[in-house]
């Protein structure tokens, strides 16, 4: 059975990839997640503020407007803490590509179009395969409209693209939150772009109500997790020519299957590996396989894109054919006094 796959232009082995984690940050454990079957691994992501630059120039992003983040005053290290991490980053890629044969992918998250995009040259010179562009953004500005945002998106891609100069395929990390995802992902493939990794999970803080603290809150993913994914891949699934990533609730190869089935490329694994380990990858493949064979298909290629927007038989249940049917038929079901 044929599990190889292509994205952004690199031939995979197969379409699980490690997402960017603190998993891929020691050469021991990507060793090991290349043994259990990861066919790439996206790196952690290097932060604009751990990239040293102007202090005035970082606290002036920290701090512009009513807090994009609100917890950002709560618990935001001081600027001199973030004066770490960059040329560290750029060795340890170096010695990734050393200690593995599969692709490593790096990641940089930032969103101001300024002096860290440098780093995208610096990446491609240390010898990463591809670039993972992460853009965390949190619009709370009631002066910004959709155009503002767009546009701060395309500032950053355009900056990158140009540090880069064609030297390395490219990819960006989304969230969601767009008036026209459809149009907005448009606009970003007709310049170029190599892949789209849907989607970025926000980590919403928590309010402590006793400390009156805001807290960081991470919880890893669930399955339930990459129905978003799943179905915005199937609607975008032969609209952009860019590869198509599915990211958040990978957990099983039932997962995998269902997003390869919407239309992706590749399925990125994060939560799962954390939880369960390395070694949960052969369980996935197992899983995969053993579906694909149920179903008579040779390969991923084969299967891709089969229940997708464009190929399924009911495309409506990809807008609001499905929204009406779940919520009418949980209405048949309940019980009324």
């Amino acid at each position: 059975m044929d599990l190889s796959t292509k994205y952004m232009g690199l031939s995979l082995a197969n379409p699980l990839v490690a997402s960017a984690s603190p998993m891929g940050m020691t050469l021991d454990t990507l060793r090991r997640l290349e043994d259990a079957g990861a066919a790439a691994v996206v790196l952690a992501s290097l932060f604009e503020e751990q990239i040293e630059h102007d202090a005035g120039e970082l606290d002036h992003y920290l701090h512009y407007g009513a807090d994009r983040f609100a917890e950002s005053l709560s618990y935001y290290p001081e600027v001199d803490e973030f004066r770490v991490g960059g040329e560290e980053y750029l060795d340890y890629i170096a010695k990734a590509r050393q200690a593995v044969d599969i692709p490593i992918i790096a990641s940089l998250n930032g969103i101001s179009a300024k002096g860290w995009v440098s780093y995208a040259a610096k990446v491609a010179e240390a010898g990463a395969c591809g670039l993972e562009l992460n853009v965390y953004y949190i619009p709370t500005n009631p002066r910004l409209g959709p155009g503002d945002v767009e546009q701060a998106f395309h500032g950053v891609l355009t900056a990158v693209q140009g540090e880069l100069a064609g030297r390395l395929p490219l990819a960006m990390k989304l969230s969601p939150f767009f008036s026209n995802l459809t149009s907005f992902v448009a606009g970003l493939d007709k310049v170029g772009l190599d892949g789209l990794v849907l989607f970025n999970r926000f980590y919403q803080p928590d309010i402590d109500p006793r400390a009156l603290e805001v807290r960081a809150n991470l919880e890893l993913s669930t399955s339930a997790d990459n129905r978003l994914s799943q179905r915005w891949i199937a609607i975008l699934h032969g609209k952009v020519a860019a590869s198509l990533a599915a990211s958040s609730g990978i957990h099983t190869g039932a997962d995998v299957a269902k997003l390869i089935m919407a239309g992706a490329d590749v399925t990125m694994l994060c939560s799962a590996l954390l939880k369960n380990g390395t070694g949960h990858l052969r369980t996935v493949r197992e899983e995969l396989t053993e579906i694909m064979g149920l179903h008579g298909y040779e390969s991923v290629a084969e299967m891709r894109g089969v229940m997708s927007q464009k190929n399924c038989p009911e495309p409506s249940a990809y807008e609001r054919g499905n929204y009406i049917k779940a919520l009418t038929s949980y209405g048949l079901t309940a019980t009324f006094e």
